[in-house]
């Protein structure tokens, strides 16, 4: 077959292949429109999924009658008329593509007026055939209307889904748009039964109660919000607790300048984030807003505009995973319980910790203790209270120095595996080795951060890697001197390991390297190596750290509690497990049916 044009009617199929995928394709590209347009509401009517009826109805600016034909023009769009307007884009659309791609594979109609016209236009497109522009009743904004999805399309129209698949779509869909402006209303129907109804949320109340509708009561009264900026750059939203984490990341949803994307690494950043906090496998819940000037992102880079690019995506990367990881490591002392008595079926206590107040901030009732002296570690050793290995693994200081703290003072074991507290705010249970697993994995994070003495091995150890990781490595020599490990390359797929970080001095180091060397391919920045590296710890610490049935004296749990105080993220072990939970007085009381 020669060279030769294409007609026109098949490259604006061709071209609508990119844009309109499924009906909620063509509903993303429509209410973008509604948003770019300066709309306050926008209302979404549905029929059969998306595939017999879309009807976007928007009080945006409107367009004249005067640009109908030419909004239906491939490539004429009012929001881009220069290179420069193309490498700093502040708009959702800007391609000028949606409105002709659907008219090509649909029945469209268009109907609009302008803020300043004294009346509205219509215009219908069929197949690509552009009608002419007549009269019609139309409040300020746009109504668009989009039937028949694929009529003249049938091999495309017989790929879609099933009605109930097509609709979950949208739904997710208008989700997004939802909980990325609070700013504005939202209504979706379906067979005029409405799915999704989003009042305008302006104040923080209104914009909880819609992130509820949409996450669930329980994500946004537990979730900690969080807000930083460095530079140009800020970064905010809320971050579900750890314990709250799902098999499914169906609840993550992140936005760069309002836009909602599905990018790699912001997911990658967040969940680097939350690396010490959560449970293998599963997926935390979040809202992550990130703004930015325009011109370090890139938006054009993919075809529905779902993947962005950063001028500087190693900058980005860090800051988002130094964010999550404060506002997920609560200062010591004051960290809200992360297990919750709800589940004993009693109440939320009526001062429970709220993550609703100003970032990271968490509010405990104010405890008053009187001061205990704590006797010499060597009396209590000779009395059998305290272990030598308990005291090896204790920070310094006073054995049992009972100061003000929320974990009270221990007054029980219970099987040999809980801990038994009474503090001015209830009774507090401790799980002894989640919590004295955080203990001491936050201390030999600490001692690995601060340049570590290194351990000569008697005898180079050999990893075995994969070819082309020999050149990753190549590219991080530099990283892996300074955390300690020197390594030479024998051949290609063949390091020789001869010095390690003496903290783990006992470890495998050639399976260490091997892991470090996989994670590249997901992991970024200098975290690679780290993360390696507190995984091997977060074992090391596990095994280490009190094992069920062993007997504490209370000397050693009180001890346990101060260091719990003097921890970040002591809410949880590293694994993700919480670590305590409070019974209040009142909760105490409901129980027993007490002033009833």
């Amino acid at each position: 077959m020669p060279i030769q044009l294409l007609p026109s009617a098949l490259v604006d199929q061709i071209a609508a292949g990119e844009v309109v995928e499924r009906p909620a394709s063509l509903v993303k590209e429509l209410v973008e429109n509604s948003l770019d347009a300066g709309a306050s509401r926008i209302d979404i009517d549905i029929e059969n999924g998306g595939l017999t009826l879309v009807r976007i109805v928007d009080d945006g600016c409107g367009i004249t009658a005067a640009e109908l034909p030419l909004a239906v023009q491939r490539h004429a769009t009012s929001k881009i008329a220069t290179l420069e307007d193309l490498a700093a884009i502040r708009s959702l659309g800007f391609r000028g593509e949606a409105l002709p791609s659907i008219g090509s594979v649909a029945r469209l109609r268009i109907a609009s007026r302008a803020r300043d016209a004294s009346a509205g236009a219509q215009l219908r497109v069929e197949a690509g055939e552009v009608g002419s522009v007549i009269p019609a009743p139309q409040p300020q904004g746009t109504q668009i209307e989009v039937r028949d999805l694929f009529f003249n399309v049938p091999a495309r129209r017989k790929f879609m889904r099933a009605e109930s698949t097509e609709l979950g779509h949208i739904a997710r869909l208008v989700e997004r748009f939802a909980l990325a402006r609070f700013d504005v209303a939202f209504r979706l129907r379906h067979h005029a039964r409405v799915l999704l109804d989003a009042p305008l949320a302006a104040t923080p109340a209104q914009q909880r109660a819609r992130i509820a509708s949409i996450m669930g009561d329980s994500f946004i009264e537990a979730a900690v919000p969080f807000d930083r900026q460095s530079g140009p750059v800020r970064v905010w939203g809320w971050l579900g607790q750890p314990e709250a984490a799902r098999a499914s990341s169906d609840q993550q949803f992140a936005y760069v300048n309002g836009r909602a994307v599905r990018d790699r690494l912001l997911a990658n950043a967040v969940r680097i984030g939350y690396r010490d906090v959560l449970y293998h496998g599963r997926q935390p819940a979040y809202l992550l807003y990130l703004e930015l000037d325009p011109q370090w992102v890139d938006v054009n880079a993919h075809p529905q505009k779902l993947e962005v690019r950063f001028r500087d995506s190693r900058q980005v990367h860090d800051f988002i995973v130094r964010v999550v990881h404060e506002a997920l490591g609560v200062a010591a002392g004051v960290a809200a319980p992360t297990a919750r008595p709800e589940t004993l079926g009693v109440a939320a206590p009526a001062h429970r910790p709220t993550a609703l107040g100003a970032p990271f901030e968490v509010r405990q009732p104010s405890l008053d203790w009187t001061a205990l002296s704590g006797a010499p570690a060597e009396i209590l050793m000779s009395q059998g209270a305290m272990s030598a290995e308990w005291l090896q693994s204790a920070e310094p200081g006073p054995i049992v120095a009972l100061t003000d703290g929320v974990l009270g003072t221990a007054i029980a074991q219970l099987h040999g595996v809980y801990i038994v507290a009474q503090s001015a705010a209830g009774l507090v249970l401790v799980d002894a080795h989640a919590a004295h697993e955080r203990v001491l994995y936050e201390r030999m994070k600490r001692e690995f951060g601060a340049q570590p003495a290194i351990q000569r091995l008697l005898e180079p150890q050999v990893a075995e890697v994969p070819l082309h990781q020999t050149d990753a490595f190549e590219s991080l020599r530099d990283e892996f001197t300074a955390a300690g490990f020197e390594i030479d390359v024998l051949s290609p797929g063949r390091l020789a390991i001869r010095t390690v970080p003496a903290l783990l001095a006992g470890a495998d180091a050639a399976n260490l390297i091997q892991q470090v060397l996989r994670d590249l391919q997901e992991e970024r920045g200098t975290h690679h190596l780290e993360a390696a590296a507190h995984r091997l710890l977060g074992n090391m610490a596990c095994k280490a750290a009190i094992k069920a049935n062993r007997r504490l004296s209370l000397a050693e749990m009180n001890t346990l509690l101060r260091d719990m105080e003097a921890t970040e993220r002591a809410g949880q072990c590293n694994h993700g497990r919480p670590t305590w939970t409070l019974l209040t007085l009142a909760q105490l009381d409901q129980l027993f049916l007490r002033g009833r």
